[in-house]
């Protein structure tokens, strides 16, 4: 076998290693996973969040110790009164007991395609499976105690407001007893965000020393996490400017902090942040007013399995008589990148780097930004997967076309490297030293034709990030059977292409691996008619691996989203062309049909010709 022969090979196993080391690595998307609501039991006794903390001085930033009270059992969470929540896009209610935001849902979105299909849960309540909550309070400083500030379990009374909406705020007050008068205003606008003032009026007969903070708690690690190297899920945070990340699974490998109570990292911010919690499509995330110090927390209370982030406000003094106020802002929502810039623009710092871009962010950004405004123009997201692929390849067309004009000169000098090759022999080093003279004089460059394909690589593995995270992608319909381009093509030979009412094998699974769809079919063609381009190699050896190589990748991206399936076959298809095209405007007609049927006939005779001069 001569040096090609081993090179080819070589080069092929390598692709092979790499698609499959990749399956593992990034499998098909499962299923959407259950809403957030959950199905796992938590104790009806387990602890709440809230917070206690050591005496700070005035100025400083307060410290958190144990953030765990006793939680009021379940039959005593709803019978507590609770004041409605009502917008365009979100629906719930906030709990009297601690004042907590417990009972959030998304009304633009459903947990599948099913028509009656739930919509997606945000927050549940503690006694619910899997609470999940926003709770606010002020930790007690100099000669306060735990039962003189608001905290996890205070009763609340609404004093304005019924129904918080748009442009509806409602205020909740709580009077201590002591000369204390807390009041907290709960804002929301039209999208995702709200907006939460604390305030304590001082009449009593010393100056009050107290922080303002924010918790989101979350009992026992989510349901359904897609646990992918290729998605964070976690704690998500930005801290002067730098951006963190902690996976849930992390959390628990935290060291023991003695001053926060449990396992914990903390971190001090000078000028703005946030922090909260991602998963595959919403978030939740505390947000201080931007130049506001804050200490940034993300906890795990192994005692009583809570994920927790705090975001606690400098300690306020408040003077007899002096009132004190503080706002900061809620997210809890879904992550449009439409709406979360238009948060950054107003003034959340860098709230854009909360989507998970991935290594290749300075691919992803912009090719997401291009496909979502080609979406707002064309308003079918397949549709906009293959004017994306067609921006693309123009962008590369200078690349391509001296790619092409080069291999169509290899293939004239091939009659002369035959020649070359009979007359050294067995003399390798004189067959290379004779090819690459005759380059030189030729001005052909062997390796014209790599850069293409090397490029090709970020902006796949790009694509394929952009439709696996991002929100826009998820239920995006193309047409007929193909309603969600995040999801593995759902038609299959068992429910006849598309044509019976039902979907085809679980996705991920050795059926779904066999009984692959139209798409992947599709995909294995237009790789089988690219080569068909060129006449099939003379070695046996190197016509056996391109003969399988079209197939082995229709089945091993099968189960890859479709979106990106639609964006290989349409690839696949253009590249043909231009091949095709440019492959003519240097004197070769390839012969398609030609090396089609060759390829079917057993006894043609291989090195036959599927070019002519014109």
């Amino acid at each position: 076998m001569d040096e090609q022969n081993k090179n080819l090979i070589l080069a092929t196993v390598l692709s092979f290693l790499v698609i499959l080391v990749w399956f593992v690595l990034f499998p098909p998307p499962i299923p959407e996973p259950a809403p957030l609501d959950g199905t796992e039991t938590s104790d009806l006794n387990a602890p709440t969040a809230g917070v206690t903390a050591s005496t700070p001085s005035a100025g400083a930033i307060a410290n958190t110790a144990d953030v765990t009270t006793n939680a009021q059992p379940a039959e005593t969470q709803a019978d507590t009164p609770r004041i409605g929540i009502d917008t365009p896009r979100l629906t719930g209610s906030i709990s009297l007991l601690g004042g907590r935001i417990d009972d959030l849902s998304l009304k633009d979105y459903r947990v599948s395609l099913d028509d009656d299909a739930e919509i997606v849960t945000m927050f549940s309540p503690v006694g619910d499976n899997a609470a999940y909550y926003a709770l606010y309070g002020w930790a007690p400083g100099a000669g306060l105690t735990g039962e003189e500030v608001p905290g996890a379990n205070t009763i609340w009374t609404v004093e304005t407001g019924t129904t918080l909406r748009v442009d509806a705020p409602v205020t909740l007050v709580w009077n201590n007893g002591n000369g204390l008068v807390f009041r907290r205003t709960v804002a929301v606008d039209a999208d995702f965000m709200f907006t939460i003032t604390q305030s304590v009026e001082n009449s009593s007969s010393s100056t009050a020393s107290l922080a303002p903070y924010g918790i989101l708690a979350r009992h026992g690690e989510p349901q359904g996490l897609m646990n992918f190297f290729i998605l964070h899920e976690g704690v998500v945070a930005m801290a002067d400017g730098v951006l963190s990340e902690i996976a849930y699974d992390d959390m628990p490998d935290f060291d023991q902090n003695p001053r926060e109570g449990a396992r914990a990292e903390v971190t001090q911010v000078t000028e703005a942040g946030w922090i909260g919690f991602t998963d595959h499509f919403w978030m939740s995330t505390l947000i201080p007013a931007k130049d506001s110090a804050f200490k940034s927390v993300a906890k795990y209370d192994e005692r009583r399995d809570i994920y927790q982030t705090e975001a606690v406000l400098a300690t306020e003094t408040v003077s007899i008589g002096q009132t004190v106020s503080v706002t900061t802002q809620l997210f809890a929502g879904a992550k449009e990148w439409e709406v979360i810039r238009e948060y950054q623009d107003a003034s959340v710092v860098k709230f854009i780097e909360s989507i998970d871009w991935g290594w290749f962010a300075f691919i992803t950004k912009p090719m997401f930004w291009l496909l979502h405004n080609i979406n707002i123009l064309v308003g079918n997201m397949g549709w906009s997967i293959i004017g994306l692929t067609l921006i693309i390849k123009a962008l590369l067309f200078p690349l391509a076309y001296k790619s092409y004009v080069s291999m169509a000169k290899m293939k004239e000098l091939q009659p002369q490297m035959e020649e070359l090759k009979k007359s050294a022999g067995d003399d390798k080093q004189k067959v290379q030293k004779g090819m690459m003279e005759l380059y030189k004089k030729e001005k052909v460059n062997p390796a014209a034709g790599c850069l293409p394909i090397l490029l090709q690589i970020p902006i796949f593995f790009s694509l394929y990030k952009v439709i696996f995270v991002t929100i826009e992608l998820r239920h995006a319909p193309w047409f007929g059977p193909f309603q969600d381009l995040s999801a593995p093509d759902p038609t299959t030979i068992m429910n006849l292409f598309g044509l019976l009412p039902f979907g085809g094998p679980e996705a991920g699974s050795i059926t779904a691996l066999i009984f692959i769809g139209i798409l992947p079919l599709l995909l294995g063609i237009s790789m089988w008619l690219q080569q068909k381009l060129n006449p099939a190699p003379t070695d046996a050896t190197q016509q056996m691996i391109f003969a399988w190589m079209p197939w082995v990748f229709m089945f091993m991206l099968g189960s890859f989203a479709s979106g990106l399936v639609v964006y290989w076959i349409a690839n696949n298809t253009i590249t043909f062309i231009q091949q095709y095209l440019i492959m003519r405007s240097q004197g070769f007609t390839p012969d398609v049909f030609g090396n089609i049927r060759s390829s079917f006939d057993r006894k043609s005779k291989s090195g036959k010709s599927d070019t002519g001069k014109k």
